[in-house]
This record gives structure tokens, C-alpha cells and sequence, in this order.
């Protein structure tokens, strides 16, 4: 009889021993002689991993899983720590599915109850004492969950000290040092990891340099690393994921049509993410099919109830003149983010940024430099800088978006939105030439990179009007 269960030490299945030729090295079936070679004795094909196994492979592969699995794994994890309280490794797994499900679901309540099984982990098995990257690594990933990048760094920088041949130690590393706008560390740190040859992880690999590469503005890069990554997965579950990444990556270029693309084959592949769902309704928004892209929204909010989705939908609604229905979701989304605070997420930015375009701008630009002074991230950056436009301060807001938009700053991201924001910010201080420059730019990059945001680079566009010709008359 074929089993499956899920342990806290070894592999993840028990299968039916392998038929093996006995004394000649032969075995005799319905009469004919099978030569079996010496190296490869003859074995039942192995059954397919169930929902935990599949969920194990992922949660301590550092791979995507999906929410199914998780919640058999989950399960089954609750259920074997209570008898084997002191496996440090069986916790370490429990905190990490839970940081696993709590990104994918929006459920902060997901991450105090990582904190405390990865703690433990930590306990019975310290990180100075035995060996328990897995602690580490799963603290530094609950550390990026709840944007603290710090944090973050400081278990992930602990995780590769312990275990610096191990590939998982490196993807929270990236993923901190990203949010602390260290990008001479993400290179650093990609770069060693890329020289660990990790075989089976190759694909995950690939998919995370991706995402360094369109930091660097290295699109056609960032794309085919992803392409390979998705044709490489093991399960579809990591296919869709790196399906989804790709659809982000051709929103960010502008094109609507080849994102939605990737977004429908990762649904394909994993109807529970709701990433790709709200990607979906961002492109369908810009290809016009604005009721397709409404009922996209909804659907990934109802699973997902993440405040940055309601933020789009409250903002596709502006732009249809249905202000009532936007600011019911603007509610929501103040409800989501104090509800995420309780989960220890840290929810400043986006609500700087919400404060800065729907609310109080002062109240903006006091969050965002607190949030610079503890995690000095580009995003920050961009937010900050507009919300001291949006307050009338608009002197100083260039600095910040030019901090955005200048490459000496260590990244070259190609941002439709930041280059939007610097000429705006331009317009408002009489800079007609470089306003215009950059909100052109802005609507080159990406046509549709915002609903409020690209009619009012139009509309300022038309305002400035065409330049005149050096030494034509007044």
C-alpha cells in the first residue's frame, strides 16, 4: 500500500520498495528475461508527491506553493509538533508555511503565529548551538513579509553566516537589501549566489536574479531570465508564480495585452493566485475592458484582501467618475492596513502614498520620512518626494525625485510613475522644458501606468504645450 506523510526530520515520503532482480541480476515477468543494467535496478514508477509532500518540497526549497498544499501541510505540521515539541526543524517548517500563506492570503494573523513557531524553532535548536539555518531564514522572511527590512537583513545576514552553500539563504538577503535601497549588496549578494551552481534550484534562481535585473533596467534581461525560469519549473504552482512575474514585468513596459497574457496562464496554473488576479485587472483596466477588470479586482480581494489592490480599484473607480464606490474601497483600505499593523506589517508606505494622492498630505510626508530614516528604499524615496508636492513643497520634493530618477543613485529602475512624479513636481516649479521631457517619458515607458495618473500627464502635457524652436520669435 502506497503512503504519504510528512515528518520533521528526512524525506517526505515513504513509497513502495523498488522490484528488484534478485541473485543474476535478472528478473523474469509473463515469462520474457529482462536484462536489468547493473547501475539502474529495475523500480515501480514513483507516485506523484500528494498535497503535503508538494507543500514540504516547496516551504523548505524556498519555492512558491500553492494554497491547497499549504493548508494540508500546515496541518500536518500543528499536528506533529504537538507530540514532538522539541524538533526544531519542524518548526522552523511550521513558521515558514505560515509566512508562505499569510503572503499569499493578506492574513497578517499569519505572521504572529510564524514568529512563534520559528522563535521556537530558534530555542530548541539555536542558531549558535546546532545548526538551524532554517530558523534564520524563515525569521528573515517573515521580517520582509512585514516590510521590516532591517530586520530583515539582520536574520538573513545571520542565515548565510551559518549556512553560506545553502541557496536559500540568499533570496531574503535580496529581497532586504532591495527594500534598503543597498544595491551594491544585491549585486554583491546575487552574484554569489549565481556561483553556487544549485542544480535543482536553478529555476528560483533564475527568477530571483529577474528581478535584480529590471532593478538595473536590464528589461529584455529581466524577461528572458523569467521565461527560462517558468519553462524550467517543477511544479505548477512555481510556474504560475514566475508567470505572474513576467505579466508585471510587461505591464511595466507598457504592454497590457502581453501581460494579461502571462496573468491568464498563471491562473491557469494556479487558480488561487490572487496576485496574477489584480494583474489581471490592471491590464484588462488598460485595454479598456474596465467592467472585466472591475469584477478581477473583486475576485483577488475576496481572496486576497490586500489594501494595495483596493487602492487600484478605488482608483480605477475615480477614473470612471464613480467616486462613492472609491471611497468605499479607500475605507477599506484604512481598515486593511491598521488590520495588517496588528499582524506587525509595517503598512507606512502605502499609506503615505494613499495620504498623498486621497487624504492629508502633511500627514503623508511625516510617515514617509520616518519611513526613510529606518528603511531608505527607492520607493520611499519616489512616495516622499510627492507627498511634499502634494503639501506645497515642491523645492524640496525635486531632490527626492531626482533621487528616483538619476542613475547615480545606485539603481536604474525605469519607472513610469517616478518619472510621472519628477514632471509634475517640474511643471508646478515653471520647468517647462524638463516637465515636458519627463512626462513624456513617463507616458513612453508606460501608456498606462496609472488611471488618475496618465490623464493628468496628459492633460499637463497639453497645458505646457509645444516647445519653441530656438530662435523663433516670442
Amino acid at each position: 500500500m502506497e503512503m504519504e506523510r510528512v515528518r520533521g526530520r528526512g524525506r517526505v515520503r515513504v513509497l513502495p520498495r523498488p522490484l528488484i532482480a534478485a541473485l543474476a541480476g535478472c528478473a523474469v515477468l509473463g515469462g520474457a528475461l529482462m536484462l536489468l543494467p547493473p547501475d539502474r535496478p529495475a523500480a515501480a514508477p514513483a507516485p506523484a508527491p500528494g498535497p503535503a509532500a508538494r507543500a514540504e518540497l516547496a516551504v523548505t526549497g524556498g519555492l512558491p506553493a500553492a494554497l491547497p498544499d499549504l493548508a494540508a501541510f500546515i496541518g500536518d505540521r500543528e499536528a506533529f509538533v504537538r507530540t514532538h515539541a522539541r524538533d526544531g526543524q519542524a518548526w522552523a517548517q511550521l513558521g515558514s508555511a505560515y509566512v508562505e500563506r499569510g503572503r499569499r492570503t493578506a492574513d497578517a494573523a499569519d505572521f504572529p503565529r510564524a514568529e512563534r513557531a520559528l522563535r521556537t524553532s530558534l530555542k530548541v535548536r539555536p542558531a549558535n548551538g546546532a545548526r538551524n539555518a532554517e530558523g534564520l531564514v524563515g525569521m528573515a522572511a517573515l521580517a520582509n513579509a512585514r516590510r521590516d527590512f532591517p530586520a530583515a537583513r539582520e536574520w538573513g545576514e545571520a542565515a548565510l553566516r551559518q549556512a553560506p552553500k545553502r541557496w536559500t539563504s540568499y533570496p531574503p538577503l535580496l529581497d532586504a537589501y532591495t527594500g534598503l535601497g543597498d544595491y551594491k549588496a544585491v549585486r554583491r549578494t546575487l552574484e554569489r549566489l549565481q556561483g553556487l551552481r544549485s542544480g535543482a534550484a536553478v529555476p528560483a534562481v533564475t527568477a530571483h536574479a529577474a528581478g535584480v535585473y529590471r532593478d538595473r533596467g536590464w528589461r529584455e534581461d529581466a524577461q528572458a531570465a523569467l521565461a527560462d525560469a517558468a519553462a524550467r519549473a517543477a511544479t505548477p504552482a512555481e510556474e504560475a508564480e514566475w508567470q505572474y512575474r513576467a505579466g508585471e514585468l510587461a505591464w511595466e513596459r507598457g504592454e497590457p495585452a502581453d501581460a494579461l497574457r502571462h496573468f491568464e496562464a498563471a491562473l491557469r496554473l494556479d487558480p488561487g493566485l490572487s496576485s496574477a488576479r489584480a494583474g489581471e485587472g490592471r491590464a484588462l483596466a488598460a485595454l479598456g475592458r474596465t467592467r472585466e477588470a472591475q469584477s478581477a479586482y473583486r475576485a483577488a480581494l475576496a481572496r486576497q484582501p490586500s489594501p494595495q489592490y483596493a487602492l487600484e480599484l478605488g482608483e480605477l473607480y475615480d477614473s470612471l467618475g464613480r467616486s462613492e464606490e472609491a471611497q468605499a474601497q479607500y475605507a477599506a483600505l484604512r481598515a486593511r492596513v491598521a488590520k495588517e499593523q496588528a499582524g506587525g506589517v509595517d503598512g507606512e508606505l502605502l499609506l503615505g502614498r494613499f495620504e498623498a494622492d486621497h487624504g492629508d498630505a502633511g500627514s503623508a510626508v511625516r510617515r514617509l520620512r520616518a519611513e526613510w530614516a529606518r528603511q531608505p528604499g527607492l520607493d520611499v524615496a519616489d512616495a516622499l518626494g510627492w507627498a511634499m508636492h502634494r503639501a506645497g513643497r515642491s523645492e524640496e520634493a525635486l531632490a527626492w525625485a531626482k533621487r528616483t530618477t538619476d542613475k547615480e543613485h545606485g539603481a536604474e529602475v525605469r519607472s513610469a510613475l517616478y518619472v510621472y512624479h519628477r514632471g509634475m513636481i517640474e511643471r508646478e516649479l515653471g520647468l517647462t522644458g524638463p516637465a515636458r521631457r519627463h512626462l513624456q517619458e513617463a507616458l513612453r515607458i508606460n501608456p498606462y501606468f496609472s488611471p488618475v495618473g496618465v490623464p493628468a500627464a496628459k492633460e499637463a502635457l497639453a497645458a505646457l504645450g509645444e516647445p519653441v524652436a530656438s530662435g523663433s520669435p516670442n
